[in-house]
């Protein structure tokens, strides 16, 4: 059997500070957190803020407990998290087919840039009415809205990261007689995952904002619903309260995406 490698006392010295530094990192992150609620509490409690415009922490504590109670406050979260994973998927997976297809097509890619230039810088709030209009008052203006919001962006971000591949790995797999779909299968994509995970993570944001905003425009449910209604009736509690359920939501969903990288970097 071959000798198993040994390993240097001086790098598992460099191991364990690593392992150190970021323990203390999490630490100082933890600590951080827990002081500014910490000082978020007293600060209301002794008037330095005025917890009605505020809020405080207990009382988002009450609301969370009482919205819990009414068995409401699932309801709300499932609805936005389905809306937000339904934009976020197909804005991935569309975003990706289209900019495979400005690849393939130089006349198409030279064809669109204006229009995708156009529309990117086009503020996606502008289209809410209008797909209202055009799909109605429910879950499918939300979610296109979502949609709408990652698409653009996914085309032009995965698309840079295609013509930026190494010309000469190209060069090489045509020499050998390789096929268009041959070199987007063995160099384009391969070369293209961590363009794709950069484009997954900015899509979580974008999706959370395109979901909250369609739920701003029209939505009975939902927590960006819930954020419209508590402000309507002055309880920023409630307010509060989803704001930090959306956090949390969104945290939740962006390491999925740092998961889904690693998995994939490591069979890659």
């Amino acid at each position: 059997m071959p000798n198993k490698p040994t390993i240097s006392q001086e790098h598992l010295a460099y191991l364990h500070g690593k392992k150190l530094y970021r323990k203390r990192v999490v630490a100082a992150q933890i600590l951080l957190l827990i002081g500014f609620i910490a000082f978020w509490e007293v600060a209301a409690a002794l008037r330095w803020i005025d917890p009605f415009i505020a809020s405080q922490p207990t009382r988002i504590v009450k609301t969370l407990i009482s919205l819990h109670r009414e068995g409401t406050l699932y309801h709300h979260i499932g609805v936005t998290v389905l809306e937000t994973v339904a934009g976020f998927t197909l804005g991935t997976i569309m975003g990706t087919v289209i900019a495979i297809a400005l690849w393939w097509s130089d006349f198409l890619a030279e064809v669109l840039d204006p229009y995708l230039v156009v529309i990117n810088s086009l503020p996606k709030v502008a289209l809410g009415p209008i797909l209202i209009v055009w799909l109605g008052q429910g879950m499918r203006a939300i979610v296109t809205m979502a949609l709408f919001v990652s698409l653009i962006v996914t085309i032009i971000g995965v698309y840079t990261g295609f013509s930026q591949v190494d010309e000469n790995k190209i060069k090489l797999l045509k020499s050998f007689g390789a096929s268009k779909m041959q070199i987007l299968q063995k160099v384009i994509l391969p070369a293209s995952v961590p363009t794709i995970i950069s484009a997954l993570k900015i899509n979580v944001g974008l999706s959370w904002v395109g979901a909250i905003v369609g739920e701003f425009l029209v939505s009975r449910a939902g927590l960006g619903y819930l954020i419209v209604y508590g402000g309507q009736v002055f309880r920023l509690d409630l307010v509060m309260a989803s704001v930090i359920i959306l956090c949390i939501a969104a945290a939740l969903m962006y390491q999925l995406v740092i998961i889904f990288e690693k998995i994939v970097l490591k069979w890659q």
